[in-house]
């Protein structure tokens, strides 16, 4: 049976501060849910990070569609090489995207993270956060100040691992497998909700799920943007914009039904 799903979405502004549409986008496949958060590259001739994280979705939709039990690596690597090569992308100097993939099979569910879209598992085996922390290593150590710094760490074995331009990089995303009977939930969340998460601490991931069972998952958003607000201009948690984009997914393996879909 398919587990229950919802969702829930919220457009940040971009690095002016004013409005624009969300770069996270959300698929629900028959056995999978994907969540990408774009990011947009320095070079103003190239496209923006949602029009990237776009095709990509799109494209990792079509190769699960064919092949549902691939390998997430294995389809996360086709996917970029063929974004890559079909709009001649190049490395250091195209937008990119986070990709946090969660898909379920008969015997297991597995899970995938590249860059800072985290997974978090909850069951059996308590709760496993399945994250990828290079880039908050890197900003808290103060080495990505400036655009040519994130340029030289990006998909560097000294930096960060991202969907760009190099198909490697999904050989170094971080992957999870549980025992499908022991899956009780599974969230997936880009940095706009995790960073309530780990920098706000104003819930942990428990009550993340427990808030998004009672209330919906919008309830989440809504107390992260609650706390940006009476911090506008960054003094108390600093950050690049007053709101991120915002994408929340609950996978709850307890009854099924999609929720927060247009």
């Amino acid at each position: 049976m398919m587990p229950e799903i919802a969702i829930a979405e919220r457009a940040g502004v971009g690095a002016d501060g004013h409005p624009r549409p969300t770069e996270d986008h959300v698929v629900v496949l028959d056995n999978a849910v994907l969540v990408l958060d774009g990011a947009t590259s320095s070079e103003p001739s190239q496209p923006p990070g949602g029009w990237y994280a776009e095709r990509l979705a799109r494209r990792l939709a079509e190769d699960l569609h064919v092949a549902p039990e691939a390998d997430l690596t294995e389809v996360l690597t086709s996917a970029i090489a063929a974004l890559t090569a079909e709009h001649r992308l190049q490395p250091q100097r195209s937008p990119s995207s986070t990709v946090a993939a969660v898909r379920w099979l008969e015997d297991r569910v597995d899970a995938l993270v590249l860059a800072d879209s985290p997974v978090v598992g909850f069951g059996g085996f308590g709760v496993d956060v399945v994250s990828d922390d290079r880039l908050a290593r890197l900003r808290r150590r103060g080495m990505l100040q400036t655009g040519a710094d994130v340029r030289r760490r990006r998909n560097a074995h000294d930096g960060f691992w991202v969907a760009e331009a190099d198909p490697g990089a999904a050989a170094h995303s971080v992957r999870r497998s549980w025992p499908r009977a022991d899956v009780e939930a599974v969230l997936l969340a880009s940095d706009g909700v995790s960073i309530g998460v780990d920098q706000y601490e104003l819930f942990d991931w428990r009550e993340v799920l427990a808030v998004s069972r009672a209330d919906g998952p919008d309830a989440v958003l809504a107390a992260v943007r609650t706390a940006e607000k009476q911090d506008p201009d960054g003094e108390r948690w600093p950050r690049p914009k007053r709101h991120d984009d915002q994408a929340l997914v609950v996978v709850d393996f307890e009854s099924g039904v999609i929720q927060g879909l247009p």
